[in-house]
This record gives structure tokens, C-alpha cells and sequence, in this order.
């Protein structure tokens, strides 16, 4: 009977840990990105990662724009990687500059300051209420043991940012733009 006590008792402390450092990443994320530090936010982001789910959306849309409205296979993801996301990765890039990153995480505005394109705005983490842990743990979701996701806003449209467990902290991995910006960002892309 010990042994048992003892083995809930370390799977509580461990998912205690577990939890607990998610929320502190969350609250150094947030606190980073309030103070529009964009080396603290840039140190707290896995930007191939991030780079990679912002891809991953923008050639989504941009096949659903084109009437390809079913689930893409492994080997035509494997092509629109290496040929077709060009595009989607430069612009990906552009808009994951430390400078345009920050806007984004602190005010909402998706943009390409270089050359001078705002693609709309959309809930900012900045305003997310870190105060309250009831409303915090509702905005969260888990993705995988190692990812989880915390939504903006009040509506699933209003997007999300996911953290991945790196190391010995959490880091920001991706982010779920909402379908008014994606929408504009596609917009703007050329068509087949």
C-alpha cells in the first residue's frame, strides 16, 4: 500500500512541475512581450518552428482558395514543401522579423513592415488576463505531452499560440492566425 501512496504521490508532484512550468513560461512570455522586449520574446520562441506552422497555414488556405478542399497527402505536403511554399516561406519569414513578431504577440497586427503591409489584426497575447488561472486554464489546450495550445481570445476564431517543451522550458512554437488575417494574406498571393 506504501509503494502506491508513494507512486501517486511523485505522478502529483511531477504533473505539478509539469504544469507549473508551463504557466511561468506562459507568465515570462507574456511579461516579455508587454514590455515589447523583442530579444526576450525572440529568446522565448523556437522561430524554425514557428516559421514552419505559419507555412503550414498559409499553403492550407491557399490549396482551400484554389478548390482543393480535402485533406492533403503526405507526398503532395512533401512537394508543396520543397516547390510550392517559396512563397509562403518568404513571407513567413518577413513576418516573423523580431520587430514584426512583437507587434503581432503584443497588439494583434499581422504585418510585413519592410514593405509596408498590414494583413489585419487579431486577439494579441498581450491582452490575455494571466491574473485569473481559472480563465487561463480555459484558454488552454493540450496539443501533445510536450505542446499546448493557448487561445487568444473568447471564440476559437480569434487564434492561438503554442508552446513546445524544449530543454528545461517552454518556447513559443507556433501561432493560429485568424481566418480574417489568412484570409487577407492569401489574398494577396498569386493564383494558379
Amino acid at each position: 500500500m506504501r509503494w502506491l501512496i508513494g507512486i501517486v504521490a511523485a505522478f502529483l508532484i511531477c504533473l505539478f512541475i509539469y504544469a507549473g512550468s508551463a504557466f511561468v513560461s506562459v507568465l515570462s512570455l507574456v511579461s516579455a512581450v508587454r514590455s515589447a522586449d523583442a530579444a526576450q520574446v525572440i529568446d522565448r520562441t523556437n522561430l524554425p518552428r514557428l516559421r514552419h506552422s505559419i507555412v503550414d497555414q498559409i499553403v492550407s488556405a491557399y490549396l482551400d482558395r484554389n478548390g482543393q478542399r480535402r485533406p492533403v497527402r503526405p507526398f503532395e505536403r512533401m512537394a508543396i514543401n520543397a516547390f510550392g511554399a517559396t512563397i509562403a516561406d518568404d513571407l513567413a519569414v518577413k513576418l516573423m522579423t523580431p520587430e514584426n513578431l512583437s507587434v503581432l504577440l503584443n497588439s494583434g497586427t499581422v504585418r510585413n513592415a519592410a514593405e509596408n503591409i498590414t494583413f489585419g489584426t487579431m486577439s494579441s497575447l498581450a491582452e490575455l488576463d494571466v491574473s485569473n488561472i481559472f480563465v487561463l486554464a480555459g484558454r488552454i489546450t493540450p496539443v501533445k505531452p510536450v505542446e499546448f495550445a493557448v487561445r487568444l481570445g473568447e471564440s476559437q476564431d480569434a487564434g492561438s499560440v503554442s508552446l513546445h517543451y524544449e530543454g528545461a522550458t517552454w518556447k513559443l512554437s507556433g501561432i493560429t492566425l485568424s481566418p480574417k488575417v489568412l484570409s487577407s494574406i492569401v489574398d494577396r498571393l498569386p493564383t494558379r
